[in-house]
């Protein structure tokens, strides 16, 4: 199980506190924002601004914040100008990350994920010395009892999909950017229940970590994740679930 599939795992884990939904609402907002300025305002013909909605809606955002987001990346309402970055770094034991970021101050913004990264021994990097680790890949994911293995596995490779595996309980089903669309709706089409489904960065391979070299990982991701600014952090760490639940409940 990959790294970053082990992570959304513990993702999925934690309880979103009321006091935290407000920071979610914030980079769900700068996403949709981003994506409207981006393709338009027209989920049909934005498939960024779909998924971007979609994401906004599962974390229960109203529709009013939503239709906002949308009008102020149109130009129809005035706005904060964000821009899109991306950080590459270095965590324990030789990990690789991944940061994409949405800013409207790079200076700031680059100033504050280094600090991360070197509180926790980890160090940021030169623009593309860890990117070429990871292949941009659509992750779905379905709880293994909505539907048999055999079934869903023929129908998501007939829609183009290039794996699926089972752990955890849930099925994951790995697609190139091209298919994911297809693939998703072949899914919500046959009313099967998704769990989760975004576009994200793989990891080509992984790296085995544990002990203290896991803590502070996690420790890292943790502090990124809560950042205003960072949208998506990835890494290709690679640990035995048992210790990530145990480093989790501290």
């Amino acid at each position: 199980m990959s790294g970053h599939s082990k992570w959304s795992t513990i993702r999925r884990k934690k309880e979103k506190i009321d006091a935290q939904r407000g920071k979610i609402f914030t980079k769900l907002i700068k996403e949709i924002t981003v994506a409207a300025r981006r393709g338009g305002g027209d989920e049909a013909t934005n498939p960024a601004l779909r998924t971007a909605v979609a994401n906004a809606k599962a974390a229960n955002m109203p529709a009013a914040n939503i239709d906002r987001a949308i009008k102020k990346g149109t130009g129809e309402l005035p706005g904060v100008s964000y821009e899109e970055v991306t950080y590459e770094g270095y965590g324990p034991g030789g990990t690789a990350i991944l940061i994409e970021a949405l800013t409207d101050n790079k200076n700031r913004t680059v100033a504050e994920i280094r600090h991360i990264l070197s509180k926790h021994n980890g160090n940021m990097g030169e623009n593309g010395c860890v990117a070429w680790m990871f292949d941009k890949k659509g992750i779905i994911t379905i709880n293994t009892e909505e539907i048999e293995e055999d079934a869903l596995m023929e129908l998501v490779l007939e829609e183009g999909a290039d794996d699926m595996k089972s752990e955890e309980g849930l099925y994951e089903v790995v697609t190139t950017p091209s298919a994911y669309e297809n693939v998703k709706s072949a899914i919500e089409n046959k009313n099967i229940k998704i769990e989760s489904a975004e576009l994200t960065m793989h990891p080509q391979n992984t790296v085995k970590i544990q002990g203290k070299d896991a803590e502070n990982l996690l420790k890292i991701i943790d502090a990124l994740e809560d950042h205003d600014d960072v949208n998506d952090v990835y890494s290709n760490f690679d640990v035995d679930m048992e210790e990530l639940e145990k480093i989790e409940q501290g």
